[in-house]
């Protein structure tokens, strides 16, 4: 909106030779009639969004809220109405001047709603959906009542807007008797997991536009019609969402922000002039808001909703946009709103919905109770070595499930102890309609929502939800699949939320590169996965594993007993490697698995030759044999090498040469003896080891699990003393064990810093 209004009359405009030559008047109706088509199928994916069989689950709240929200704006519309007709349009027709201003001013705009509620992470919660229970109520009144104002703004007697409202509600039925099951045969013909006919999509176009063609020969408007059909269309099925993903990059990119451009085009704040003007347009904004927000707290209260949630709910229903945008576009064609009106309406929608995200910010925001719980690393004691293990696994797009489900596969061990995993699907939250669609089908706890059933969308739902229930079936696993939409700079909260809340252990992170479809190499995704990670690395409520993926079993899902693995441990000692230790240890105990685990017992990092080698023994060497004890020699399952090397080239060509032939290699996030692998590196949160596996010169066939240990001193999620960490204590030495002596005491180095990336 803001662009269009530059590029009309209030800014660039101005300049003759800039329109003379940018826009010339003999485009301006080629830019309409585009913009007006994409209107047209905006209007329509608005309908797809809207689910009928939402409405009739509307609560009694909410339905009062949507009442008040309608009423009692529409009632303030009618008497500045009068004020403002007298002042800047007394040629206009009283009674659609009334309605038109009622309507501006009583509409809330629900597709910009959903995508402000998103953003601010509470379309799921309560208050949320309430919102949108409220909104799309208003959303369906308002359209009736546009449907009003066109008809008494129509040239011709009183008869001929009765016949226009008549001629309506009978397309209404007729959409209904005849439309609506050619529509429900399309989506009957279109089974999940199934490519959608062409034809079906071609017919669903054709109708769309039949319909908006007979609205507005009506006498109507054509986006009624396309709106109806839109509302009518199905939600169950890959159909909508087949015919969400054919027009809505076009429409969304291309078509729709000609609407904008010519809606400025029209648009010119210079009308504004003078004490009156802008004293008229303080009113308006004062009604908009007194009346929106001041019926719908009211009602709110009266329904015993909280003050806080009241007032927020009250600045989200006066949230304007594109749809307030169209009121006043219509009213402006049919001669009912002069210019300085126009332009006066169009900066009320602006201001109104400029204010609804900071001051929704600033007045609710929503508490999460932030449970503190026991396990949350893979190491544990003996007493609750048969506990429960939850992974919260998370992947990007459907390539990485094969490598995530056979990791997990090879993670469950045999002992008494359950593992459940939570698989959750990473999308990206935009400005698509299909996004919105998947969001409103989440769980009303204000968290990432399990997939239940059919996922909507078209985004590959079907195809992770048929997976993880296979695996389920032929495997020991308890899989939980769920979906995380959210803004790649957010859905970070979204991750660490939904560990606290079920409780994980380990969250195993993809890497923020891919392995190319020939296998030969990794490719990088957005940079903003990066940082994800590293947000999540930084604020995990458990232990963290970032998983660098080179098809771990090959591209397809290996059933349990088929598995066979050689995987490597890499030990150079700390709480980030005994906790790759235990994790390790656990893979080890199934029957497809041979681990082999190499202790560096050589290495130096920088620093470490000023520090006493006795100071640095007594601090970490205890914990350290205490783990190779616990895990390694106990088992008696592992293969257990140490390893003398010093310096970045012996130990880089060590663990080049062992990882020969291995599918996956294990390592700790921050080695305390081992030295910098990579001088430059493009994933420093990786650690000085993690960085070197991750890159060609080590392997193109090995994958890679990078760990790092839960520090509870760093964690902002708990603040009771629910678990004693021993991290860097100065304990006494344990007993070796008599069926292991070390050869070598390993050359400890003083604690290394994880290294740090300017662009992280």
């Amino acid at each position: 909106m803001q662009g269009g209004m530059l590029l009309g009359p209030s800014a660039l405009g101005r300049s003759k030779m800039f329109l003379d030559n940018v826009f010339p008047r003999e485009s301006l109706t080629v830019l309409d009639t585009l913009a007006n088509i994409g209107l047209l199928f905006f209007l329509f994916l608005v309908g797809l969004e809207l689910d009928p069989a939402s409405l009739k689950r509307t609560g009694r709240s909410a339905l009062a809220i949507a009442v008040a929200g309608i009423s009692l704006p529409f009632s303030l519309g009618v008497g500045s109405s009068l004020v403002l007709r007298d002042a800047v349009a007394p040629d206009a027709p009283r009674g659609p001047f009334i309605v038109f201003m009622g309507v501006a001013l009583s509409i809330t705009a629900f597709p910009v709603l959903a995508r402000i509620l998103a953003e601010l992470k509470l379309l799921t919660t309560e208050l949320g959906r309430m919102a949108m229970s409220a909104a799309a109520v208003n959303d369906v009144t308002a359209w009736i009542l546009l449907a009003l104002a066109i008809a008494l703004s129509g040239s011709g007697s009183p008869l001929a807007s009765v016949y226009v409202l008549l001629s309506g509600a009978a397309f209404v039925a007729a959409a209904v008797l005849l439309v609506r099951p050619l529509l429900v045969h399309m989506a009957r013909r279109s089974p999940d997991g199934e490519p959608v006919k062409e034809s079906f999509v071609c017919a669903a176009m054709t109708i769309v536009l039949a319909a908006g063609l007979t609205t507005d020969t009506i006498g109507i408007h054509a986006l009624f019609g396309a709106f109806v059909i839109g509302v009518l269309v199905p939600k169950e099925g890959a159909f909508a969402g087949a015919l969400t993903e054919k027009i809505e990059d076009l429409v969304s990119s291309l078509l729709l922000p000609l609407y904008f451009v010519s809606s400025g085009l029209k648009t010119n704040v210079g009308t504004i002039s003078g004490a009156k003007s802008w004293g008229l347009l303080l009113l308006v904004i004062t009604t908009a808001c007194v009346g929106k927000i001041g019926g719908t707290v009211l009602t709110s209260l009266l329904m015993r909703v909280p003050v806080r949630e009241a007032v927020a709910l009250g600045l989200m229903m006066n949230t304007k946009g594109l749809v307030e945008l169209i009121v006043l576009n219509i009213g402006r064609d049919r001669k009912v709103l002069n210019e300085e009106a126009f332009a006066i309406l169009v900066l009320m929608a602006l201001v109104t919905t400029f204010l609804t995200t900071p001051a929704v910010t600033a007045v609710y925001k929503p508490a999460r109770r932030q449970a503190c719980y026991t396990h949350r690393t893979v190491e544990r004691d003996d007493a609750d070595a048969d506990s429960e293990l939850r992974v919260l696994a998370c992947f990007h797009a459907s390539r990485g499930i094969p490598t995530l489900i056979n990791l997990v596969e090879a993670s469950r061990g045999t002992r008494r102890s359950k593992l459940t995993m939570y698989a959750m699907h990473l999308v990206e939250l935009s400005e698509r309609s299909s996004a919105i669609s998947m969001v409103q089908r989440a769980r009303r706890n204000g968290l990432p929502f399990s997939s239940r059933g059919k996922q909507g969308g078209g985004g590959g739902g079907e195809v992770v939800q048929v997976a993880f229930e296979a695996f389920q079936r032929l495997s020991a696993v308890k899989v939980k699949p769920m979906t995380a939409i959210s803004d790649l700079a957010t859905i970070h909260e979204d991750i660490v939320a939904s560990a606290v809340h079920k409780r994980a252990a380990l969250i195993v992170l993809p890497f923020h590169k891919m392995l190319s479809h020939d296998g030969t190499a990794l490719e990088p995704l957005d940079r903003a996965y990066h940082h994800v990670n590293v947000r999540v690395l930084r604020k995990a409520p458990c232990s963290v594993a970032v998983l660098v993926d080179r098809a771990l079993g090959g591209m397809a899902q290996v059933s349990a007993p088929e598995v066979s693995y050689s995987v490597l441990l890499l030990f150079f000692g700390g709480p980030d490697d005994r906790e790759a230790l235990a994790y390790a240890s656990r893979m080890a105990e199934h029957p497809g698995i041979a681990l082999t685990v190499a202790r560096f017992t050589g290495s130096t990092a920088p620093g470490d030759h000023d520090k006493p080698a006795a100071a640095a023994a007594a601090e970490v060497v205890p914990m350290d044999e205490e783990a190779i004890r616990k895990y390694v020699v106990v088992s008696g399952s592992v293969r257990y090498e140490e390893v003398a090397a010093e310096g970045r080239q012996e130990v880089a060509a060590a663990i080049k040469a062992m990882g020969r032939g291995k599918n996956l290699v294990v390592t700790g996030r921050s080695a305390r003896a081992a030295p910098v692998l990579v001088e430059k590196s493009d994933c420093p949160e990786l650690g000085p080891v993690g960085s070197y596996l991750a890159t060609a010169e080590f392997s193109a066939t090995a994958s890679v699990l990078v760990v790092q240990r839960y520090d509870r001193r760093s964690d902002p999620t708990c603040d009771s003393p629910g678990e004693e960490v021993l991290e860097d204590a100065v304990v006494g030495a344990p007993m070796p064990s008599p069926a292991y002596t070390p050869t070598r005491a390993p050359a400890v180095a003083a604690p290394m810093p994880s290294p740090a990336s300017p662009a992280c």
